[in-house]
């Protein structure tokens, strides 16, 4: 049996559609999996099980990179294919069952829209496929001792990403508070030190994790924290998934749609983050944590 999944691009859209791949891996047994996703959120998928082939869909103009894609599928009979780009490529393949998403209705969070597509009778959390090997790595990234605090700094545009002095501000604050005794991970993606290099200066007392490029050594990292808060970006979303305490800190993206799931989102006045205070951040986290 072979079963294609069309995924998103971005981390963060990838792990909220895991959920449903992992009901697909459990209802068909059987079953082999090729996963088309964007080059960002492939490492995601490399350790699915039955997994017959990660094609990665790197975009190209005019959208020719559907004609690349459809290149690489035409010849399979598959079985099912979940298309969640709303792409022309299940109409264009030989297909026993398909399922393409349709638009997203106002207030519907995102995996709760996917949930739809398949008429499950509740939404199918994030799940990411970790192995003992990227549990291994993940070890010595985060080494056993007091509880850590993961702070994601960064963010994909600058208007989602909060400035790093009160980043710094809000972490003093919790450290003399809730998470009294705990270290701290400053995360990030490689390549992303110069940007969080302000913080890192202000919290001489973390330790940094910004050169790691496996998302799933990164997954697993983040499992063996104790509680996370970052800015609206894939990280939120992959700390969510490992069901840590989860604290995303939102601006102009609509959390009733794209907030991390399973964790808590606060929201700056305005969609402006410069308007979301110290103040606000922690008492948040506080809520969370209670």
């Amino acid at each position: 049996m072979n079963i294609l999944f069309i995924t998103h691009t971005r981390i963060g859209d990838a792990v909220m559609s895991s959920g449903l791949l992992r009901h697909l891996v459990d209802t068909y047994p059987d079953a082999r999996f090729t996963i088309a996703c964007g080059p960002l959120a492939a490492p995601l998928f490399a350790t699915v099980p039955r997994l017959a082939r990660i094609i990665v869909v790197k975009k190209q103009r005019f959208d020719m990179h559907w004609l690349s894609l459809w290149t690489q599928v035409r010849g399979t009979q598959w079985d099912v294919v979940v298309d969640l780009r709303r792409s022309l490529i299940s109409y264009l393949i030989p297909v026993r069952k398909r399922y393409v998403v349709g638009p997203i209705a106002p207030g519907v969070h995102h995996v709760a829209h996917l949930t739809h597509l398949l008429a499950l009778p509740q939404p199918a959390p994030p799940y990411i496929y970790v192995d003992a090997k990227h549990r291994a790595a993940a070890a010595l990234l985060v080494p056993d001792g007091p509880p850590v605090l993961a702070v994601a700094p960064i963010a994909a545009t600058q208007r989602k990403t909060w400035p790093p002095e009160r980043f710094a501000a809000l972490v003093e604050r919790l450290l003399a508070g809730p998470c009294h005794g705990w270290r701290v991970a400053l995360i990030g993606g490689p390549g992303d030190e110069a940007q969080a290099a302000p913080l890192v200066a202000a919290l001489p007392q973390a330790f940094g994790i910004f050169s790691e490029p496996d998302l799933l050594t990164v997954h697993a990292a983040l499992a063996r924290c104790g509680a996370f808060i970052g800015n609206d970006s894939g990280l939120a979303h992959l700390a969510a998934s490992t069901g840590i305490t989860t604290l995303a800190l939102f601006g102009p993206t609509d959390p009733a749609r794209y907030g991390p799931w399973g964790g808590a989102v606060v929201q700056a006045a305005g969609e402006d983050m410069a308007k979301l205070t110290v103040d606000q951040a922690a008492t948040a986290f506080g809520h969370v944590m209670a």
